[in-house]
């Protein structure tokens, strides 16, 4: 991800219902970027770091950012003249998500992370790094987007009869809940959450033709995984099973269970391994509970 590419998606997904609304009557296709500084400029915040600030061009507020010293406007176009930047004054984050800038910054967030995570997409079903080792999964989309990414749950792999098939998370072809799913649910009730509005992606893309392959997959699939995880910006990453705690965490561990229940701070990211849900593990459920009893209290 770069910043070229960032102000490219984020021109098309502007549109005049992102507008400031005081001068929403003048928005136009020929000037979109036109209303769009503040809600841009938490955008490039969230991804980049750096500071928000905030001048006043035509007599009009305007926000940028100022990441390593250096200036980032990607809305600078809507003006007809060079900006002079001198006086600038820094501002917080929540004096601007206020009000209806709250609500545009919403909007526009969900449209770039929808439009960048289908250019990883694209990647992903061009990919012939593991073609004798999988079957291709179908969906129009390799991540199920929930109501918010505070959490994103990390599996394994896509199921031979789940979402792939089912096109619905966690379930069969007939509706029904997969097991897995069932005990997720109730670990998931402990922190009163629900799964199927829980962010989702799998660490393997495809599906596994055999169980030995995992490794291999995993190992191709990384990039792609970790390329998703920067677009979605979760505040906690819960890795479901050994193969996506293994690809995540930066360091070597014997058993599973040494790692199982601990939260890790890895490349800015908080990582917490639980046992996976399947009732095929032991520790599925009653395993992971005190885990979640503990995030509950978090």
């Amino acid at each position: 991800m770069n910043i070229e590419n960032m102000q490219k998606v984020l021109l098309e997904c502007y549109s005049k219902d992102l507008c400031y609304l005081k001068v929403q009557d003048d928005w136009n296709e020929s000037n979109k970027c036109f209303g769009m500084c503040a809600i841009t400029s938490l955008i490039i915040n969230d991804y980049f770091g750096g500071d928000i600030c905030k001048i006043y061009v035509d007599e009009i507020s305007h926000y940028f950012n100022l990441i390593d010293d250096k200036i980032i406007d990607l809305t600078s176009s809507q003006f007809n003249h060079e900006i002079d930047y001198k006086d600038y004054q820094i501002m917080g984050r929540q004096k601007i998500l206020i009000d209806d800038t709250k609500n545009r910054y919403n909007i526009l967030k969900t449209r770039l992370i929808k439009a960048l995570l289908k250019q990883v997409d694209e990647k992903v079903y061009s990919c012939k790094s593991c073609n004798k080792l999988v079957d291709k999964f179908p969906n129009d989309a390799t991540v199920f987007l929930g109501k918010d990414n505070d959490i994103v749950l990390v599996g394994e792999a896509p199921a031979n009869n789940g979402w792939r098939k089912s096109h619905r998370l966690w379930c069969d072809i007939n509706g029904k809940v997969l097991p897995s799913g069932v005990v997720l649910q109730k670990l998931f009730d402990i922190i009163d959450r629900n799964i199927f509005e829980t962010t989702f992606l799998e660490s393997v893309k495809c599906y596994p033709l055999e169980r030995k392959n995992l490794k291999t997959c995993s190992s191709n699939c990384k990039n792609i995984m970790l390329e998703q995880l920067k677009i979605l910006n979760p505040k906690l990453i819960i890795t479901l099973g050994e193969f996506p705690t293994r690809n995540l965490l930066n360091f070597k561990f014997n058993k599973f269970a040494d790692v199982v229940g601990n939260i890790y701070e890895v490349n800015g990211y908080k990582i917490l391994p639980i046992y996976h849900p399947s009732p095929i593990s032991p520790k599925s459920y009653n395993g992971n509970i005190p885990i979640f009893k503990e995030l509950r209290e978090m």
